[in-house]
């Protein structure tokens, strides 16, 4: 095992950088979990909670009335992309319907934060 010392002044310095550091990471958090617009969905949230169809979903991405990203096969969409869609009467829902979806959004999202922490 290795010992290094240093001055008290230079430890007390390195300490308030890192409490810097780490109000700033923190803060980056609270302000991701407040902004749910910014989070992706999939086809599977977006029907079940929006009611529609799957092939509801494929005839809005057919007439390019839905931006969508696709990895892997899967079908993304973002919340804001969602939301215009029923600000728009594109989809004829309630505001409900849409605070359902991110709230399902933030509690995968912090469940899938939790099991990462967990390992």
């Amino acid at each position: 095992m290795e010992v290094i010392t240093i001055e008290s002044q230079a430890f007390k310095e390195l300490q308030a950088k890192i409490n810097m550091i780490a109000k700033f990471v923190a803060a980056i958090q609270s302000k991701a979990e407040e902004q749910p617009e910014d989070g992706w969905v999939d086809s599977y949230e977006v029907c079940t909670f929006l009611k529609i169809s799957s092939k509801t979903l494929q005839r809005l991405r057919s007439a390019n009335a839905i931006t969508f990203s696709r990895i892997r096969g899967k079908n993304y969409y973002r919340i804001s992309e969602i939301e215009r869609l029923l600000k728009d009467n594109i989809i004829r829902r309630s505001d409900e319907h849409l605070q359902d979806l991110v709230k399902n959004h933030q509690f995968l999202v912090k469940q899938k934060r939790d099991t990462k922490a967990d390992k």
